[in-house]
């Protein structure tokens, strides 16, 4: 099955994925701070979307 290149957002909406370079960028971007402030983020609180928010004060 092909990729469909007009879904820009990450799959998995409730998580964020720091592994992969262009989610990364996405998320990082969507909270308006560093990859390794979000990286920090979600070792600190675990992937979920929710929780990464509340820990970047967003």
């Amino acid at each position: 099955m092909a990729d469909d290149l007009k879904n820009r957002g990450p799959k998995d909406r409730d998580r964020v994925n720091t592994s992969e370079d262009w989610e990364l960028k996405y998320w990082s971007t969507k909270f308006g701070v560093t990859a390794d402030q979000l990286k920090a983020a979600v070792k600190a609180v675990g992937p979920m979307v929710t929780d990464v928010r509340k820990k970047l004060g967003k």
